[in-house]
């Protein structure tokens, strides 16, 4: 009994033995990965961005975008403003009457003001969603037309990405070097005047 668990051992000893020789052989003979020189990197890999808040400020498409979004939002307050007005109207006229009315009059109108309640309420949501509807299809056709303008500027520019850069971002510093707002600008701005 004793010669077997002896043979056993030293035959588990040496296919272990034999394993981490052929380990060791296998690591040895796989290729290193090639891993290009820095310089070589950093020479195709190419990095711009612009500036959002003054591409804001100075795209005209953006001004007139904006100024659409205004206009919309003042109708929109104007409309609510009448609707208001004319509640208030109405529930003056049936405060003037309060001590006439009977109790179906009282009725009616607490009815009807529950009414105009739910009907501004209504309203105001269907205005306010309209508002917000037109906004986002504004930023989605503002967001095409610079992605198709740097699409095009890219051809022979070559940048593998081109960043938004905003006042309150994560970056803490730029190369103005790699800054393309000017052109992203200029181009957005004549490609707006046809």
């Amino acid at each position: 009994m004793r010669n077997i668990s002896t043979v056993i051992s030293a035959v588990a000893l040496f296919l272990v033995a034999i394993l981490f020789y052929l380990f060791l052989q296998r690591s040895r003979e796989q290729p290193k990965a090639s891993v290009l020189p820095e310089r070589q990197i950093g020479s195709s890999f190419k990095i711009a961005y612009f500036d959002i808040d003054s591409l804001e400020a100075n795209y005209n498409y953006f001004k007139d975008a904006l100024s659409q979004v205004k206009i919309k939002e003042n109708a929109m307050n104007a409309e609510l403003g009448n609707m208001e007005k004319s509640y208030q109207k109405k529930i003056l006229e049936w405060q003037q009457k309060a001590n006439s009315m009977s109790q179906a009059e009282s009725e009616q109108a607490q009815r009807e003001y529950v009414s105009m309640q739910q009907t501004y309420q209504t309203r105001k949501q269907t205005l306010q969603e309209e508002l917000f509807k037109h906004q986002e299809d504004l930023k989605a056709d503002i967001k095409k037309k610079i992605e198709a303008f740097l699409k095009d500027y890219n051809k022979n520019k070559t940048y593998s990405y081109i960043f938004e850069y905003e006042t309150n971002s994560f970056m803490y510093y730029q190369d103005t070097a790699y800054n393309i707002t000017r052109d992203l600008i200029e181009g957005l701005n004549a490609s707006y005047k046809k």
